[in-house]
């Protein structure tokens, strides 16, 4: 299928969104119908057989879970693009978001169904995990068993984010199955990347593809996320002088250094989250700053003559990343001009990898209505909606192609990267049953009867 363009939002039919969120109208009998399609024993064991290829970010298996999830589409009767992401053109690109891992090739994909002169949704999701960790950690299973016991989905991917994937697949399928034609489009993009900076929804805004809204079902554990927290990865380099061990004052000791340095983010973390958004209350910390590496010295009776010290910084919403990157080389410097041997030989900050961007709608947008009164009409109550602090690819969605998205997923974003990774059954049923509806409400369909 050829790249399509789409453009947001001239479409000649208005999607339905509500004005109030916590009042929905009433299930039509075709709504009831495409609810009553969905194949739930089938999800289940589409998501067990897509956890079982270990899709970790820059693997080889990342593609084939692509190549796969394609058949998954084209059963299913989705029209699909599947592409060669031009990767030394896409990473060049003054827009890139950066990546952490080394591709030698990367897959798009995106299934289509509809009518294009309608209202067009967007459901995007990653296909790429990332690594186990200590298999050891893993109490129930192996990482890539793909098991469903005590209500649970179990697997490397499960939570973040093959489970939200695999609903997005599964809301359309129901709603064909049902027999219900569109009178709008809904794309279901698979990306690759996401998790080391956003390769694929790079590559798939970059092909063209466009929508009058998205959703991501990233874990939410059913919350409504229509703001995303920002994070740029750092690396500092502390310069040292070395001596033996035994006459260790005749040098300087990089790691002595560091705790100046150290102490220095911590002020720096501490002033960025004095101030919160409303959407961040319930976290004590929505801008983490994070030391995730640490190496330093090259022998055991040596003073250590260079450190390298890698992390990340969170980024407020409504800040840039260059006011951010810009905070973080202050305090790093003021800290240096404190300490003579550090200001004769200044801590050198890089900047690499992902470079997430904060993004977000207001919560009160109409998508954000329209998820939260679907949620509402099927659970009998308002969902949650908060920020996250955490980066993600809302913010290429919202900020580079200008599609408002939010986040509504399965899962506890606490069992995300973390051993026995799961998403609970009933979670996924929920959010299944959600996007059918939201597709319907959204794109607008053919056969509106109330049901009795």
């Amino acid at each position: 299928m050829a790249a399509l363009a789409f453009e947001s939002p001239a479409s000649t039919v208005q999607p339905m969104l509500l004005d109030d969120g916590l009042h929905a109208p009433t299930l039509t009998t075709t709504e009831e119908r495409a609810l009553n399609a969905i194949d739930e024993p089938a999800m289940i064991r589409c998501l067990e057989s897509l956890l079982r290829i270990p899709s970790v970010s820059g693997s080889p298996e990342e593609n084939e879970a692509q190549r796969w999830f394609a058949g998954q589409m084209r059963e299913v009767g989705l029209e699909t693009d599947l592409w060669e992401i031009p990767l030394a053109e896409t990473t060049s690109h003054p827009d890139f978001p950066g990546s952490e891992v080394h591709r030698a090739s990367a897959l798009g994909l995106v299934g289509s169904w509809g009518a294009s002169e309608g209202p067009t949704l967007v459901l995007n999701g990653h296909i790429d995990v990332v690594p186990p960790g200590d298999v050891s950690q893993w109490t129930n299973h192996e990482p890539y068993a793909g098991v469903t016991r005590d209500g649970a989905v179990y697997g490397r991917g499960a939570c973040d984010m093959k489970g939200g994937l695999v609903c997005n697949l599964f809301a359309i399928a129901a709603i064909r199955a049902a027999g219900i034609t569109l009178k709008g489009r809904v794309l279901l993009e698979s990306v690759v990347g996401e998790e080391d900076g956003g390769l694929g929804t790079f590559a798939t805004l970059q092909r063209g593809y466009r929508g009058d809204a998205a959703i991501i079902p990233e874990p939410t554990d059913l919350a409504i996320i229509p703001a995303c927290a920002g994070a740029l990865t750092f690396r500092l380099r502390v310069t040292g002088r070395s001596t033996h061990a035994s006459v260790r004052e005749e040098g300087v000791s990089t790691l002595e250094k560091f705790w100046i340095v150290w102490k220095a983010l911590d002020e720096l973390e501490k002033r960025r989250n004095a101030k919160k958004d409303a959407l961040f209350t319930r976290f004590s910390l929505p801008f983490p700053l994070c030391v995730g590496t640490l190496r330093a010295g090259d022998w055991p009776s040596s003073v250590p003559d260079q450190l390298v010290a890698e992390g990340r910084i969170g980024v407020a919403l409504g800040e840039t990343m260059g006011d951010a990157r810009m905070d973080l080389e202050r305090a790093i410097a003021e800290a240096c001009a404190s300490d003579p041997w550090l200001r004769e030989h200044p801590v050198k900050v890089e900047w690499f990898g992902g470079q997430f961007a904060s993004g977000h709608i207001a919560a009160d947008h109409p998508l954000v209505k329209l998820v939260s009164g679907v949620h509402a009409s099927l659970e009998g109550r308002a969902p949650d909606v908060h920020g996250a602090p955490y980066g993600s690819d809302l913010r290429l969605m919202v900020g580079l192609g200008h599609v408002p998205t939010l986040h509504y997923g399965p899962g506890n974003v606490k069992h995300a990267h973390a051993p026995d990774e799961h998403v609970p059954v009933a979670q996924l049923r929920a959010v299944v049953r959600t996007l059918v509806l939201a597709i319907l409400r959204f794109c607008g369909h053919d056969g509106e009867m109330t049901a009795p």
